[in-house]
């Protein structure tokens, strides 16, 4: 059991959760759905080559919920289970991952651990595969992977437990009325 306490909800009679959690600044909650939303919501970056980087920011991070959900729109760009299973230390050597996943998991851990990591041929490979505006993307989606992972960790909004879930992909929310 986790000995982190877990955030108050801002939501009477709603449990805690990051949404919440975040109501306790609705203004702010907002423009960070928005950011999410419309990063999602970008096609500059295949879904697919987004969720690779989540999901190795999960396993680097080792977020529980980051681990077990998985996002509609990458999941019917063929993203299965047999590759994110290769989406650990060593990756690298896996059959299954493309040379533009690859490259987008040294870029993540390089973000992640050392910029060190995306050197020489490391950084070739991530031109090859990636423009610079998808470079950029990618930059700021493992920039809000990591802050949500940690935000889930510390806040203590992490599941006990859970079962692989595929979720809606992340959208813009509707204006408030």
């Amino acid at each position: 059991m986790s000995t982190i306490p877990r955030a108050s909800s801002a939501i009477a009679g709603e449990p805690a959760h990051f949404g919440s959690v975040l109501a306790h600044q609705p203004a702010i909650a907002q423009a960070f759905a928005e950011l999410y939303g419309r990063f999602w919501d970008s096609d500059v970056l295949a879904a697919r080559l987004k969720e690779v980087a989540r999901m190795r920011n999960a396993r680097v991070t080792e977020c529980g919920f980051c681990r077990n959900v998985r996002f509609d729109k990458a999941v019917a760009e063929g993203l299965g289970e047999e590759v994110v299973d290769d989406i650990d230390d060593g990756y690298e050597t896996s059959a299954r991952l493309t040379d533009a996943e690859k490259a987008v998991l040294k870029f993540t851990d390089a973000l992640i651990h050392d910029p060190e990591l995306l050197t020489g041929d490391a950084k070739a490979a991530l031109k090859r595969h990636l423009s610079p505006e998808q470079i950029a993307e990618l930059g700021l989606g493992v920039t809000l992977f990591l802050a949500l992972a940690k935000a889930l960790i510390v806040l203590g909004l992490e599941p006990e437990q859970m079962d692989r879930t595929v979720l809606p992909t992340p959208a813009v929310p509707e204006p408030a009325q």
